[in-house]
């Protein structure tokens, strides 16, 4: 935590003549040469950070809500640019006299730096400060990393004024001031960027403020501005502070720093500098000097490798910077009556309506952080410090009221006065968002509208799949880390074939998949498995894409895994596991972990149901899910689906030996008629699944999609002659017949090669017995009572002629099985746009296709020219060097494949108005492509069954949104 400090100084100390000089020379050197190389930054790879607060017992009475309110601010789709704000100042001053902002100016000023603004304007005790825009911050980087012109000028006026307020001085060696230098985003990055506290300290000023404050208070500041200094400024390593504290408390024979006498302090502030000379490094004596060179480390950091990564998994896109927060320090460390925390202004976890967090008496905000002392429950801050207590729960009623959000805060308590140093909407589990915003809502905080948007798709997620107890209870058995590819907790014994994989299941045992990469052939141990856990893949990898249609919890990408898969066993961390042995995987986290984490199950908060009503009913875009089993589509239909969007048939035939069997015996055939009889042993199979698929929908559409890959991914993978001596006793063929027809087979660009229509235009008999085995069972469920929409898909069409070839044999088969049946059922011949030219000529294929569902997935490939097999290798370095905005696999190319989809609609609906277009790729369940789909008036999106609560959330977020911007 960033906490400022506090300290009571006269108010009528006069800045000296040579210290006026000093500022002038500062300004001189800001503005005539260009700053030091900025020093190295700490190594920080953790994507964001997690405090525990203890639970407080004091019930607050419920928010009453004020009639004259500011909006709500809610966070934009930062995909798409943000405008630029109107810049007319870059230093903006703020105290309870009066702020320069307000909240509204967040783009310009950050979320902390508007937020200390608005807390000033209405009237709470804020320590008096400055900040520094995000847009200086921009135009810093921009010129080589200098302050533009007049910006240092600027600076020294406004700390000028800081300085009138509070009445003291920054470097005065009679009535010093210190401060704080903090980071502030638009957007809150907890943790992310760095921090200096109690700067303007030297050599000098310490003497000063020890005959002011106490000597004891005064090097301890020192010694903690030297080591976070020399850390987040000089580049220095914290562990090197660290270990002269604590051979200091083990000569002294004392355990806590609060044993440590004034002398002690004294000796060890001699020791951190000498750990600047250690390291060659030189402290800056200057407190203008201090402050100068913190600032630069503030704007540094939005472009530390930590800050990156978190706003390429927080898709945070259309910032200027970081802006940064000059303040006052107020200490909680100047004795008992003195003291600092953190608090909620309800449980974040829960969401119920109490004050939660910690505190710490005579300590400052690290402390809190660091774990360097155990926080004591907010609620027993009443019995220390009363008066503060009773004005801090005041604040947070007001704050809650104001801002219409559930707050986090910052405050310092010093001798006795409280001051409030940051606030911001609070972070929340998925639990803790649903009863917030019901709660909010009952209580006339806020309308329905806005509680949708108080809550995040990723907090759904979280209610979705099963969680770990404890996590801080396993933190000793984590072996790695791979990429968090698909969400939830899995604890299994490990298998490291698809086989061990289902024997393991039948057995009545959880498993755990584990291979170097999952390939098709794996689906139906990746079916039975609880978790996958893979050396090689990406977020779109074939396992995570898999996995998260399955809900199955994945950890992709696991470089440092090494398996031995003949025998049996896999080495991560230092330790070997061999095959049974259990391990437990973290898909929030990417953690690997040795043994059985205790698990529990997903909780499904009292007001989901009702929170997710409001969703429907300010939703326009339908969602449908994407399924292959009647068990899928059971799922999705209990997580609200209205349909299918796509089943994917090919990949009913890994179901058993029986399907696959048959399967090869397809592939191997070398006439028609043997051809046929091996589809004659498939379609029983089909036909039962898809049977089962409408009755689980009964009532809603259903869209098949013919068969789509290259035959040969439905042959197994291996040695060679194993593998052709293997089918060729499958399907009673030679040894050399199976070889020369895997040689026919082939491909060197399979993806583009023979597949979808064109496999089934060359072998009509494949998408004859699929029609039939669909039209069959569609007749089967209705005569069972169900209600029946059959609609099917045919895949990869590039020109219209192969699309009417396809529905001709379609609709002949759908006539013969009429006949056959003496019924008829509704059904519905249409296309998938995967292909660009199939959108570029959509008015003419729409002319002939009832409905268009654009496959995302191939369209991006094709787009972009990238493997989405391959191209984890190198988008990754794409997003970090602004060449993409996201992973286009990940999040839809609006721009791009974005262009090709408007124009298909449009088109498409013009050849055939009322065209049905909707999507089926991994795309229909992120929320940013859904407002994007939404917003090109698509009717609806196809998302594995997981992720339709969040591609509802997202359509009535949306919808939501679209109508405000009307208006």
């Amino acid at each position: 935590m960033a906490a400022t400090s506090a300290q009571t100084f006269s108010t009528n100390a006069v800045a000296s003549r040579s210290r006026e000089v000093t500022r002038n020379n500062a300004a001189a050197r800001v503005v005539s040469a260009s700053p030091a190389p900025a020093a190295t930054r700490r190594s920080v790879v953790a994507a964001s950070q997690k405090s525990a607060f203890a639970q407080g017992d004091l019930k607050v009475s419920q928010r009453k809500q004020t009639k004259q309110t500011r909006a709500a601010t809610r966070r934009a789709v930062t995909t798409k640019a943000v405008a630029a704000p109107v810049k007319t100042q870059n230093v903006y001053v703020f105290s309870e006299k009066g702020s320069d902002g307000d909240q509204s100016m967040k783009m310009l000023l950050g979320g902390k730096g508007a937020n200390l603004a608005e807390m000033c304007n209405i009237g709470l005790s804020v320590p008096p400060g400055l900040t520094i825009t995000t847009e200086t911050c921009k135009d810093y980087n921009n010129n080589g990393q200098k302050l533009p012109d007049g910006v240092w000028e600027e600076i020294l006026a406004g700390l000028t004024k800081v300085e009138e307020t509070f009445g003291a001085k920054l470097g005065d060696l009679e009535n010093p001031l210190l401060l704080s230098v903090r980071s502030g985003a638009a957007i809150s990055m907890p943790g992310m960027m760095d921090t200096v506290l109690n700067l303007g300290l030297n050599d000098d000023v310490v003497e000063g403020l020890a005959k002011k404050s106490g000597a004891r208070f005064a090097y301890d500041s020192y010694r903690r501005f030297l080591d976070m200094f020399g850390c987040v400024v000089m580049g220095l390593h914290h562990e090197a502070f660290e270990h002269e504290l604590e051979g200091l408390k083990a000569e002294k024979g004392v355990t806590e720093d609060t044993e440590l006498s004034a002398e002690d302090l004294k000796e060890l502030v001699a020791r951190f500098k000498a750990v600047y000379e250690k390291f060659g490094k030189s402290f800056p004596l200057d407190p203008l000097e201090q402050m100068k060179l913190a600032i630069f480390a503030v704007f540094d950091s939005w472009m530390s490798d930590r800050a990156i990564l978190y706003r390429e998994v927080e898709k945070i896109q259309g910032l200027a910077g970081t802006a940064v927060n000059i303040q006052t320090m107020v200490f909680g460390n100047l004795g008992e009556s003195s003291g600092t925390g953190v608090c909620f202004t309800r449980d974040p976890s829960t969401g119920e309506n109490y004050l939660y967090g910690e505190y710490l008496i005579n300590a400052q905000g690290e402390d809190v952080v660091a774990g360097i002392r155990t926080p004591e429950p907010i609620s027993r801050l009443q019995d220390n410090l009363p008066e503060a207590f009773n004005q801090l729960v005041a604040n947070t009623q007001l704050l809650e009221t104001h801002y219409k959000n559930m707050q986090d805060i910052e405050f310092t308590v010093q001798d006795g006065k409280l001051y409030m140093l940051q606030c911001r909407s609070g972070k929340r589990t998925g639990a803790g968002a649903i009863k917030i915003a019901v709660d909010m809502v009952d209580e006339g905080l806020v309308d329905i509208k806005t509680a949708i948007g108080m809550v995040e798709g990723t907090h759904l997620d979280q209610l979705l799949h099963p969680q770990f107890k404890n996590e801080d209870a396993y933190a000793a058995d984590v072996l790695g880390t791979g990429l968090p590819a698909s969400p939830g907790a899995a604890v299994g014994q490990v298998v490291f074939s698809g086989e061990a994989a289902v024997m393991t299941k039948a057995a009545g045992i959880p498993c755990i998949l584990v291979r170097t990469e999952t390939s098709p052939e794996d689906v139906g141990g990746m079916s039975a498995s609880e978790g996958i856990l893979t050396a090689r893949g990406g977020m779109t990898s074939h396992a995570a894409v898999v996995a998260r249609g399955w809900g199955k919890t994945c950890v992709s990408g696991c470089a440092a895994l090494q398996v031995n898969d003949e025998a049996r066993t896999f080495t991560l961390g230092g330790v070997t596991v061999q095959e049974n042995d259990w391990i437990s995987l973290n898909g929030n986290t990417g953690e690997v972990i040795l043994g059985k984490a205790e698990l529990a199950p997903a909780e499904m908060a009292g007001d989901l149901e009702r929170f997710m009503s409001w969703v429907d009913e300010h939703r326009t875009l339908k969602v449908l899910t994407n399924a292959d089993t009647p068990e899928d589509a059971a799922v999705a239909r209990k997580n609200g689906a209205e349909g299918i969007g796509l089943v994917r048939s090919e990949h009913m035939f890994f179901g058993s030996d029986e399907r696959i069997r048959a399967v090869r015996k397809m592939i191997m055939a070398g006439t028609t008629e043997v051809r046929k009889a091996a589809l004659d042993d498939l379609l029983p199979f089909q036909r039962e699944d898809f049977e089962g698929i409408f009755k689980a929908m009964d009532g809603y559409p259903v869209t098949v999609r013919l068969l789509d890959p290259p035959l040969h991914e439905f042959l197994p993978e291996g040695d060679l002659d194993e593998i052709a001596e293997q089918i060729a006793e499958m399907t009673e063929s030679t040894t050399d017949e199976v070889l020369d027809r895997m040689e026919a087979l082939s491909e060197v660009n399979p993806m583009l090669g023979f597949r979808g229509c064109r496999l089934a235009i060359t072998y009509p008999e494949i998408a004859e017995m699929q029609a039939r085995a669909v039209l069959e069972a569609a007749c089967n469920a209705q005569a069972a009572g169900v209600a029946v929409q059959a609609d099917v898909m045919v895949p990869l069409v590039g020109t219209v002629a192969e699309f009417l070839n396809q529905e001709a044999l379609i609709r002949a088969t759908a006539k013969a099985v009429f006949a056959e049946k003496g019924v008829e059922v509704p059904y519905r011949v249409g296309t998938m746009i995967e292909i660009p030219r199939a959108a570029l000529m959509a008015a003419e294929i729409a002319q002939h296709a009832e409905f268009f569902s654009f496959g995302t997935n191939d369209l991006t490939q094709m787009t972009f020219g990238y493997s989405r097999d391959d191209v984890g290798k190198f988008v990754g370095d794409y997003v970090a060097k602004g060449i993409l905005k996201h992973d286009p696999f990940e999040v839809i190319d609006f721009e791009g494949v974005g262009q090709l989809i408007t124009m298909a609609t449009k088109n498409g609906r013009a050849g055939r108005p009322g065209l049905k277009v909707g999507v089926c790729g991994e795309q229909g369940g992120e929320p940013l492509s859904v407002e994007f789909f939404h917003n090109e008036g698509l009717d609806y999106v196809s998302c594995s069954p997981f992720r339709v609560p969040i591609a509802r959330l997202a359509a009535a977020q949306a919808a939501i949104k679209a109508a405000k911007d009307a208006n």
